[in-house]
């Protein structure tokens, strides 16, 4: 039986029915049940990934399907990215032992967590880990540095295993200070672009992806709470606004 309170899975785009499976069994030794499967290559269910689960068929019957990696990360408050190779975003790297502790630590607090697990071939997209929190980076031989997708899922397992059962409980954060989930964060992301968009700050055009991504990083990178974005919209209102200094100045003009 999986935990309450333990971390989402969520593999993204995974290819092999096969490691879908080993992945699902990597989970249940560790007491994780919560799988979220973005777009599954060949589609859902998969009868590989049955076969390989060998005991842990109950993790798959329980997984959720996902069309989109905000779908499957949207109810979540702290998500991290495992990734081998080295990127140009700026986040937090942690090795999967310091990642583990800072789930328990959250979890703890009453946020939701999880860890993004790219495709087997390819990995992770740059616009997936845009969206996390941080980066989870396992110190491998850099010689050969691949890591099977089962086998960076059980990593992460055991180190999560070790923590809860070594740390004490934490309480709960003060009230008002609920970290914001990362639906709420892309749809105030969504209303910042709009208004960007209206007063002509993606210029040039050729520059508006790489903007956008820089925007979006810095999403990730900061602990906004439901408080935090309150304030934001706010902020962003106000600016909408003519100021009264404006409205004075053009009166003066007008006379």
């Amino acid at each position: 039986m999986h935990e309450t309170g333990a971390p989402a899975v969520v593999l993204v785009r995974p290819q092999l029915g096969e490691n879908i499976g080993a992945a699902a069994r990597a989970m249940l030794n560790f007491g994780l049940g919560d799988m979220r499967l973005v777009a599954p290559r060949d589609g859902w269910p998969n009868p590989a990934a049955v076969a390989m689960a060998s005991g842990a068929g109950r993790v798959l019957d329980a997984a959720t399907i996902h069309p989109d990696t905000p779908a499957a990360t949207g109810d979540l408050n702290w998500v991290a990215a495992t990734t081998a190779r080295p990127r140009e975003l700026v986040k937090p790297v942690l090795t999967p032992r310091e990642a583990a502790a800072e789930a328990a630590r959250r979890i703890a607090a009453g946020e939701r967590v999880g860890f993004l697990f790219g495709p087997e071939r390819s990995g992770l997209h740059n616009d997936d880990i845009a969206r996390a929190n941080a980066i989870v980076t396992v110190p491998v031989n850099p010689e050969f540095p691949s890591l099977n997708l089962a086998q960076c899922v059980l990593l992460i397992g055991y180190e999560w295993r070790l923590t809860v059962d070594a740390a004490p409980r934490r309480l709960p954060e003060p009230a008002g200070a609920r970290p914001a989930t990362q639906a709420e964060v892309e749809r105030f992301h969504a209303a910042l672009v709009e208004r960007l968009e209206a007063r002509g700050f993606f210029f040039p055009q050729t520059r508006r992806a790489a903007m956008l991504g820089t925007l979006r990083n810095l999403w990730g990178r900061m602990p906004l709470t439901e408080a935090d974005l309150r304030t934001l919209y706010g902020v962003m209102r106000a600016l909408n606004r003519e100021t009264p200094r404006a409205r004075g100045q053009g009166a003066d003009e007008g006379e």
